[in-house]
């Protein structure tokens, strides 16, 4: 679990200019997945604590210090791997301030799914709890134990009740995983979908921040 902060640094490409990615640690694995296929040595990723989700109005903020701390080391280059995520437009403003950008979306499941897709999908999603792989295996940490669903269990229905289907979009291939999405889904008492859909948009978005020129597909 990427509960950071964390900073690593990638040894440098000769006559490349460095970029620091500042990223959720919610979706750290994916991006480090990334950088490896394509060989972006050359990509400083410093990740934020993913339970962040949880208190969404802090983000910006925390994004806003992340981004002071890289241009205090020396970065020029940065781009932040978040979608809006709940901040409500805050974090569109941290980002014109310093002069960055984001990866295009409402969330993680939005840019996952496919940013194009998921708006063609509407209204449909209004009642689709989204679980991705990082949330399939930390649901009882990001989930159950801040809502204390595993003290107060009847509070399941008030939480879910508006929901019809649980949908996992998977980043790998993992018959675990697949297992803890349909015990999700069972416990919440929703139906059950899994959809794979790798990385998503966050594949071009990763790799056209770094200059990749041929971006390489990386599913785990």
């Amino acid at each position: 679990m990427f509960d950071g902060p964390a900073h690593a640094t990638a040894p440098s490409r000769d006559n490349v200019e460095r970029l620091t990615v500042i990223a959720c640690g919610a979706i750290a694995r994916e991006i480090v997945a990334i950088l490896t296929a394509n060989g972006l040595d050359h990509v400083d990723l410093t990740c934020l604590p993913a339970v962040l989700h949880n208190a969404p109005k802090k983000i910006a903020p925390a994004v806003e210090a992340a981004i002071l701390k890289a241009r205090n080391r020396g970065a020029s280059r940065i781009f932040i791997a978040y979608a809006d995520c709940g901040t409500g437009g805050h974090l569109d403003a941290v980002c014109e301030r310093h002069g960055v950008e984001r990866i295009a979306g409402p969330h993680c499941y939005s840019f996952f799914l496919g940013n194009d897709r998921f708006a063609a999908e509407g209204d449909a999603n209004m009642t689709t709890f989204w679980l991705t792989d990082f949330l399939a295996r930390q649901f009882d940490a990001f989930i159950a134990k801040p809502f204390r669903l595993d003290r107060y269990p009847e509070m399941t229905a008030m939480l879910f009740g508006n929901y019809e289907r649980v949908v996992h979009i998977a980043q790998t291939d993992d018959a675990e995983l697949d297992a803890r999405a349909r015990a999700i889904a069972d416990r919440l008492g929703l139906a059950h979908e899994r959809r794979f859909v790798g990385y998503g948009d966050l594949v071009d978005a990763i790799a056209t921040a770094a200059g990749a020129a041929r971006p390489q597909l990386a599913t785990g």
